[in-house]
């Protein structure tokens, strides 16, 4: 081992660059190519590497220091059979904000691969807190944020910074992970409304649940959520904290739209497709979404207005082996049923098998949740914001049912409505679900 100093290298036609963040302390262990600083210019941000393996002894350096060739960053003891090498990649890693994007999902931010850390580089520091936008309440900023704990481009690093985020505790949803200016966005307006550090929002002025070793009690086991889980359950915390919801229960009866569909089941067969009631659900909702236009609609920004679509896509709710996720059957008042079959089988199976698209997850204006396949009598779906309403479907079961004069065996299916109360009252809740229960009795309202 010896002591050795790392210097600024050549980093191309720039002078006084300000220091904006240091990535390491005295006693970190890292791997060449490690990044120790990173660096701001009017035009770039980069990253400065280690150009020896080993530990730091020494940081000479400190936030808002401006720097220039040949000036010492830091010492470190280096490995004996490390041999000193021009450190030219520094200048490889140089990345305008500007340069080109890399495809995915949402490629409208530049991204930059980042190194793997090492145990020690992420070894948690004490944290500081850094002001949020709007002032009243900040995020957490961890000593190490912008290191090698996530995957975020500098651009990115640079907009937390600005906005006192710590990347630590934002979940990236581009690729492999990376997280994008959409997501640290995401974050602020999880703390603005009472966020608890790194979970789910928890609604403003309430304390997160107390932390509980539960390994005292007895044997556990800690499995990490899936990432469709953990995305899904921010989405729906947020939704549940913003949306006041009502929920409105109905029973439709069944008996004749079930014994149609039976009637339909052998032509289906042919066409390679099954004929499941959902498809009549869902023609029957986009029938009444069509006499009750606030229910396909969503809330303006400036919570004064409502923007009402013109257009029917339903979101439906697919089990799959990762997680809950909710594709888009698009212009389902115009689509026949078995139309609908065909198109609902196929996006279900791309679902299970993680092949959905962005575009197959967007643009759904009502949403409808079926557990019919699977049981249970009643559930509380919670509203798919930003839509104002979703419909929650049970498993149907023949029961009596008094005509005025007998009791007669009917197929009864439990439904469940959730809507905005903001957008919705309870008047026009109560209309439109016995509208939909009325349309799902005799099929023949589809043709009024």
């Amino acid at each position: 081992m010896a002591i050795k100093s790392i210097t600024l290298p050549d980093i191309g036609n720039y002078e006084n660059t300000p220091v904006i963040e240091v990535l390491v302390s005295p006693g970190d262990r890292v791997e060449k190519e490690d990044s120790l600083i990173t660096l701001e210019s009017d035009k770039a941000t980069m990253e400065i590497p280690s150009p020896y393996t080993g530990e730091i002894t020494k940081v000479l350096v400190k936030n808002d220091d401006n720097l220039n060739k040949g000036d010492l960053i830091a010492e470190i003891d280096a490995e004996e059979d490390e041999k000193e090498e021009a450190s030219e990649p520094a200048a490889e890693k140089v990345q305008d904000d500007t340069s080109a994007e890399e495809p995915a999902a949402d490629a409208s931010k530049p991204e930059v691969p980042t190194q793997e850390p090492s145990p020690a580089a992420t070894a948690e520091t004490p944290a500081a807190t850094g002001p949020a936008s709007g002032g009243g309440q900040a995020m957490p900023i961890n000593a190490q944020a912008g290191g090698a704990k996530f995957h975020a481009s500098p651009s990115v690093r640079l907009f937390s910074r600005k906005l006192g985020v710590d990347l630590a505790n934002v979940t990236g949803t581009g690729p492999k992970g990376r997280i994008l200016q959409e997501d640290v966005e995401g974050a602020i307006k999880a703390v603005m409304e009472g966020a608890a550090k790194g979970g789910a929002a928890t609604g403003a002025g309430i304390p997160p649940l107390p932390e509980i070793d539960f390994s005292q009690f007895g044997e556990i086991e800690e499995k990490p959520l899936s990432r469709i889980k953990k995305l899904s359950g921010k989405h729906l915390s947020t939704a549940w904290l913003n949306i006041p919801h009502v929920t409105q229960f109905d029973e439709a009866d069944i008996t004749e739209m079930d014994a149609f569909r039976k009637s339909l089941k052998p032509r289906a067969e042919k066409m390679g497709i099954k004929m499941t009631p959902l498809v009549f659900i869902m023609k029957a909702v986009a029938h009444v979404l069509g006499e009750f236009p606030n229910m396909n609609a969503s809330m303006a920004p400036d919570g004064e207005s409502l923007i009402v679509k013109k257009y029917i896509n339903l979101g439906v709710a697919v089990d799959t082996p990762k997680g809950l996720l909710v594709p888009v059957v698009r212009d389902v008042d115009k689509k026949g049923v078995f139309e609908l079959s065909e198109e609902l089988m196929e996006i279900s199976s791309r679902a299970r098998d993680g092949k959905l698209t962005g575009a197959d997850l967007s643009g759904g204006t009502f949403s409808i949740s079926s557990l019919g396949g699977i049981g249970g009598t009643q559930f509380t779906p919670i509203v798919n914001g930003p839509e104002v309403g979703i419909l929650g479907v049970s498993k149907a079961s023949m029961q009596p049912v008094w005509d005025g004069s007998e009791f007669v065996p009917r197929m009864m299916l439990p439904l469940a409505l959730s809507y905005d109360h903001r957008v919705i009252d309870g008047a026009e809740g109560a209309r439109f679900m016995t509208t939909l229960s009325r349309t799902l009795t005799d099929l023949r309202e589809l043709m009024l």
